[in-house]
């Protein structure tokens, strides 16, 4: 039975002891290996890993040669030698050292991994700009001749459209079919109240935009219970029932401070069950990632530089956004034209609203939006304070009186944002970062708030694809801090295309 001690100073009650408990029928470690037959007969998993692996093999190969074939189709159309039989043949040439090359590198990143455990698309877009790369010093090296790098930028460019809207669209669907043949991953929190309910919010923040068939059975607390609206399931000291009586298939720790001795014993435990144990990060840990050993001193130190992009970083991320801007603005400006041919017909005032908001350091600026509302309308804010729907500094109505009809559709989609382009091209805003907040907002904000403005910002960011509206403003100014601490191009290109599908369902906003 689990005992509980008292401490002789203190007299408090100690957290009591997980005890190993004999489960029936199992009488010896799960992780103790079997013969390779046996191992396949007991476990349908196998069969169902490999289906897992040939099909994501199926989905990258056929999105890598595809995206080799629209490269070279585009380039064969630009220069008016539109032969597509030939560019099939083409791609077919170099699809075969490409699809190889990036098998590799994405087995090498986990990327055929399982579902809980498979990183995302940063993880795609890191690795075909690695197969870019290795694919050209291979060419050199090779001898090869090419009148132009085109085929490999080209391929990169169009791989990360293809392959990264692939792989997204692969997991929603499997997500779906999981869902339907009633695939659950059965989970607990273990933590103190407060960290649990944080970690919990973030699960069902992020579920149905993961399409993860993530499961939350309940929680266990090392301080009184907390009201999250989860099941309490009992004590640490439970846990091994607990795990056999619910079918847990992971533990999710949940306290950054949660005591050393009792997860050691809590990760023995769960593995003994063939249980995987996962930890959510704490602040520091998230900030370990960008320090940086100092030489030298007495005591090893690490030395966390301010996330600011300078330098090297600063030039990566300016030609990514000069590059990006110029590409969006060719793009788009069929819709951008008729954006502005319905405000003016519909309203009166001018077609572009100029928002002053504090920019890098807290300098204003003119940030560029379609304009949304009726001529006049921002003299009204002051009579509609009490109406405010939003947490925080934040303003926000969900049936704002000032917006027009067309201004509604715009933000429902948030088609109003693109006139920000000329912002990014301009240097006053990135494609990705902090999102700017109006100055009535900006005035608000507490001092730790303030951080965020370190950087350029952007009109995207890990707001828009991590639940938009419905998250809290303090969880927002967090995902912030995140983004400035694993910034990477590969991030940057990751939260784009997570911006499309967050965008198009209409997550959030209004």
């Amino acid at each position: 039975m689990p005992t509980s001690t008292k401490s002789p100073k203190s007299g408090v009650e100690a957290a009591p002891e997980l005890e190993s408990v004999a489960i029936p029928g199992r009488d010896h470690d799960v992780r103790r290996k079997r013969p390779p037959a046996l191992s396949f007969l007991l476990k349908m998993e196998t069969a169902r890993q490999i289906a897992r692996i040939v099909s994501l093999f199926a989905v990258d190969a056929a999105s890598v040669y595809s995206a080799i074939l629209a490269a070279l189709c585009v380039k064969a159309a630009l220069k008016d030698k539109w032969d597509f039989a030939a560019s099939t043949q083409q791609a077919y040439h170099f699809a075969t050292f490409a699809v190889l090359l990036t098998v590799l590198l994405f087995a090498r990143s986990g990327l055929y991994a399982g579902r809980g455990s498979r990183p995302g698309l940063r993880a795609v877009f890191s690795s075909l700009f690695w197969v870019m790369f290795v694919a050209i010093i291979y060419a050199k090296a090779d001898r090869q001749i090419f009148s132009s790098y085109y085929i490999f930028w080209g391929s990169m460019i169009f791989s990360i459209v293809i392959v990264g809207g692939a792989r997204w669209l692969y997991e929603r669907v499997t997500g779906v079919l999981l869902r339907a043949a009633g695939y659950h991953r059965r989970t607990i929190l273990v933590g103190t109240n407060q960290h649990i309910d944080a970690v919990a919010h973030a699960l069902a923040a992020g579920q149905d935009a993961a399409g993860s068939p993530l499961e939350v059975v309940g929680f266990i607390s090392l301080t009184p219970r907390p009201d999250n609206g989860l099941r309490s399931l009992g004590d640490l000291a439970d846990l091994p029932e607990i795990i056999t009586e619910h079918g847990i298939d992971e533990v999710i720790i949940a306290d950054p401070a949660f005591p050393q001795q009792q997860a050691v014993e809590l990760v023995d435990v769960c593995h003994q069950r063939g249980v995987r144990v996962r930890i959510a990060p704490s602040t520091m840990e998230i900030l370990v990632h960008r320090a940086e050993f100092v030489p030298g001193a007495a005591v090893p130190l690490f030395e966390l530089r301010s996330p600011v992009f300078e330098g090297f970083d600063y030039a990566v991320k300016r030609s990514f956004d000069s590059i990006g801007a110029v590409l969006l603005l060719v793009l788009l400006s069929p819709l951008l034209l008729a954006c502005a041919l319905a405000i003016w017909a519909t309203s009166r005032g001018p077609v572009f609203y100029r928002s002053i908001r504090p920019g890098i350091g807290g300098v204003p600026f003119a940030c560029l939006k379609f304009r949304t509302m009726f001529d006049g309308a921002h003299d009204q804010q002051d009579a509609l304070e009490h109406e405010n729907e939003a947490d925080g500094p934040l303003f926000k109505i969900r049936a704002d009186p000032r917006v027009t009809p067309v201004g509604r559709v715009m933000r429902r989609f948030s088609i109003d944002e693109l006139p920000q382009l000329w912002n990014v091209l301009a240097g006053q805003m990135s494609l990705v970062g902090p999102r700017p907040l109006p100055q009535r907002d900006y005035d608000q904000l507490e001092e730790w708030h303030r951080k965020r403005y370190l950087v350029l910002p952007g009109m995207t960011g890990l707001w828009q694809v991590s639940g938009r509206s419905g998250l809290s403003f303090d969880d927002l100014v967090r995902l912030d801090f995140l983004y400035l601490e694993r910034w990477s191009v590969s991030l940057d290109l990751s939260i784009l295309v997570k911006t499309i599908p967050a965008v198009l369902t209409r997550r959030g906003a209004y």
